[in-house]
């Protein structure tokens, strides 16, 4: 089974995440996995940590998600999450986080592996690559 995507890292959203054991979804995540491309940031992390059921689980899925490739949020991200903003004008209602996750992405020469359209219209402004879990 071949992994997701162009062979970069991929930052993962939570909307494919969340997916990852899907029959439809888990050869090509694992096989994303085992090459070492998927990739997290803090803030993907931070919403895929909230959906722990208790403090096990918050501690295993932390250790997880700590020993993946990791897109720092720094402060030139969030600079251009807001230019992303400014250039998408009447498309701008996006979520913070998506912004922030593509654009730190976008900082690393990564994409971003996601069932989310809004990834896509920022794809379009930040030049990252866009990888939707339902396409090949």
């Amino acid at each position: 089974m071949k992994p997701y995507g162009p062979g970069i890292p991929l930052v993962v959203d939570t909307s494919a995440w969340v997916r990852q054991r899907d029959a439809k979804i888990v050869g090509r995540w694992k096989a994303t996995l085992t090459a070492g491309l998927v990739a997290v940031c803090p803030v993907a992390t931070l919403e895929i940590l909230a959906s722990a059921r208790d403090e096990e689980s918050f501690l295993i899925l932390d250790r997880a998600l700590s020993a993946l490739p990791q897109a720092p949020v720094t402060a030139s991200v969030c600079l251009a999450a807001v230019s992303a903003s400014r250039d998408l004008r009447g498309d701008r209602r996006l979520p913070a986080a998506d912004y922030l996750i593509a654009a730190a992405a976008a900082e690393r020469g990564f994409g971003v592996l996601h069932l989310d359209s809004h990834y896509d219209t920022l794809a379009s402004v930040l030049g990252f690559v866009s990888v939707r879990l339902d396409r090949d």
